[in-house]
């Protein structure tokens, strides 16, 4: 049977498969749909997102020790996350096979750094297979079970953007019997890494190494495909796609297993083409091992960029030797930008409003509010990575002192204050910070599809469970009065927010506001909002809010002029069709030109 699937849908189908029976992850795009994936399809895996990816591999890890076949997955900056137990899993090895997927994101599409992933498997001295498309992302999957489970080592996968996302035909197969049963199988020396154990693993893996080396030059997912033999390209991945496409005759080695390299095997294609050129996205991590090993190949990074992914077209005209020239657009007249941009009556909004108004420094997270750093909020001054809101606004404050107070606040999201915020908050607490931390609560992780997390009250399979509550979590963390908002009521929110601002103690407000994409229902929506043309004096106000469903259009002659004489240079339109009546709007027009059609308007929404 055949079907067609996603790199990622592909990679579940491959779990599955292979008989997994545990599966963890954090969302973070462009992984995120193998565990929804598993989760919708494969109801015989156990899947859960964990509240970040230390956990998710982590408890796969128990999973394992168990002698379950366990697979985790997530975006490359996740294995940055993961790499505390992952580094030291390597040692340990496995029970059951272990699986870590990263997905690559070059170009960054939805990431904050490019970082090629590639490093961590030489780093762990863990194999690493890499698919070049969806039928090889489910194959090497259950390659990569077979291997951890035979070498006693966690396997790592490499995705990329391209791969996660494109579809293609993959050949099903029926899912087969673990050969580890499932049972409790006490080896201290194996599995507790105290120094005098750890010493010995350290022996073990360098063993490994060598027996996995050996193996990389058997290995079924590395070919050779001698075409012309005037030209050869070493190439792995999506890589390989881009130059096949392009010379469709030149000779190639596809490199399936990107670490450890077969040696032999890249001496022997060295030995039967003139020229060899290396061909790989982000790091020359193919290029630099080969070189090592005292190959010389005639071009590699010197013809391709070290940033962004590569094309056809790239690739093309890096093998010509010429220098990357951007194409002529394809529209004679540019395009008006569409920078990416918060939704329609976003509960994040009203907050960014008001911290723009009281002309704070904004210490920004990772999700959909780091989007409040675009025009015309400008409110976001610095994002670094999950967590890092709260530890910077702390750090912040401890420096400045007495200059700082009244200026500086951390903005978090739910999923991403427990997938990382909870321990720069105790922190705080600790400390004794001034700071003041605003936990931008929308009931679900927004960013990434609307995956659930611990404060939803939700699992993956949408069962109920204990919700956390974050005024009680507060209160444990430090935080003496926690603080609720909610943010579609200005008055409400500029109130609460500036007493904190003024507080000598840490502080944290709570804004309550479900994202207005939630997939559960709202018990309570108002109707779209309208503007009175003979009211409006264009005076931007509404407009400065960053509404998608608020346009501007610029006036002249007879129209400069409202009814009774006020000069204006334009008129506001609000779009029914996308406004769903969240009342910001309405707020802040001085001038009563926005009209609502309730008689006792509700500021936001409510979840049933």
């Amino acid at each position: 049977m055949k079907k067609i699937l996603s790199g990622n849908e592909a990679i579940a189908r491959g779990a599955f498969e292979a008989g997994v029976k545990f599966a963890a992850a954090y969302p973070g795009t462009p992984s995120t749909e193998i565990l929804e994936t598993i989760a919708q399809e494969y109801k015989d895996i156990y899947a859960e997102w964990s509240p970040n990816e230390k956990v998710a591999l982590e408890v796969v890890y128990g999973a394992s020790m168990a002698g379950a076949r366990a697979i985790a997955c997530m975006k490359h900056v996740g294995v940055n996350v993961a790499a505390d137990p992952f580094m030291t899993l390597s040692y340990v090895g496995v029970n059951g096979g272990l699986v870590l997927v990263t997905c690559d994101d070059p170009e960054l599409y939805s990431s904050q750094n490019e970082q090629d992933n590639r490093n961590y498997a030489k780093f762990a001295k863990v194999p690493m297979f890499e698919p070049s498309d969806s039928q090889e992302a489910k194959d090497f999957i259950k390659l990569a079970f077979e291997v951890s489970e035979k070498f006693d080592t966690p396997v790592m996968v490499r995705g990329v953007t391209r791969i996660s996302h494109a579809k293609g035909i993959v050949e099903l197969q029926d899912p087969i019997l673990p050969p580890v049963p499932i049972e409790i199988k006490k080896d201290t020396a194996k599995y507790t890494m105290l120094p005098s154990y750890a010493r010995v693993r350290h022996v073990v893996i360098e063993e490994r190494l060598l027996k996995l080396k050996e193996f990389a030059e058997q290995f079924q997912g590395n070919r050779m495909e001698i075409n012309d033999p005037t030209m050869g390209i070493i190439t792995a991945g999506i890589s390989y796609q881009y130059a096949k496409e392009v010379y469709p005759n030149y000779s190639y080695l596809k490199l399936g297993m990107v670490w450890p390299l077969p040696k032999d095997l890249v001496g022997e294609f060295f030995k039967k083409v003139k020229k060899v050129y290396i061909v790989e996205e982000l790091d020359p991590f193919l290029e630099e091992n080969i070189r090592a090993m005292g190959f010389k190949p005639k071009g590699g990074k010197n013809l391709f960029s070290l940033c962004g992914e590569l094309n056809p077209y790239l690739v093309e005209k890096g093998m010509l030797g010429k220098k990357f020239k951007a194409p002529k657009p394809f529209f004679k007249e540019t395009l008006p930008p569409r920078p990416p941009n918060l939704c329609p009556g976003c509960p994040h909004r009203g907050v960014f409003h008001v911290l723009r108004k009281l002309k704070v420094f904004a210490s920004g997270d990772i999700g959909c509010y780091t989007l409040g750093a675009y025009p015309p909020l400008n409110v976001i001054n610095s994002n670094i990575c999950m967590g890092s809101s709260i530890g910077g606004a702390h750090g912040m404050a401890k420096v400045l002192g007495e200059k700082g107070k009244g200026k500086i606040v951390g903005v978090i999201g739910d999923s991403t204050f427990l997938h990382a915020g909870v321990h720069p908050l105790m922190d705080m607490g600790y400390n004794k910070s001034y700071a003041t931390i605003i936990l931008l609560d929308n009931r679900t992780t927004g960013m990434t599809g609307q995956q659930e997390h611990p404060a939803t009250g939700y699992t993956i399979r949408g069962e109920k469970t204990h919700r956390i509550d974050f005024v009680e979590l507060g209160k444990a963390l430090g935080i003496e009065n926690p603080r609720k908002l909610n943010p579609w009521n200005l008055e409400e929110t500029e109130r609460v927010i500036t007493e904190e601002l003024e507080t000598d103690e840490p502080s944290l407000v709570i804004s309550e506001g479900p994202c207005t994409l939630l997939r559960r229902a709202f018990k309570k929506f108002n109707k779209p909002l309208q503007v009175d043309v003979t009211k409006c004096i264009g005076c931007k106000a509404c407009v400065n809010l960053g509404c998608p469903a608020i346009s501007y259009q610029p006036v002249d002659g007879e129209m400069a002029v409202t009814a009774d004489g006020k000069k204006r240079k334009g008129i506001s339109h609000i779009e029914a069709t996308l406004c769903p009546g969240c009342h910001l709007c309405y707020q802040v027009c001085k001038f009563g030109a926005i009209q609502t059609q309730e008689e006792k308007p509700i500021f936001g929404f409510e979840i049933a």
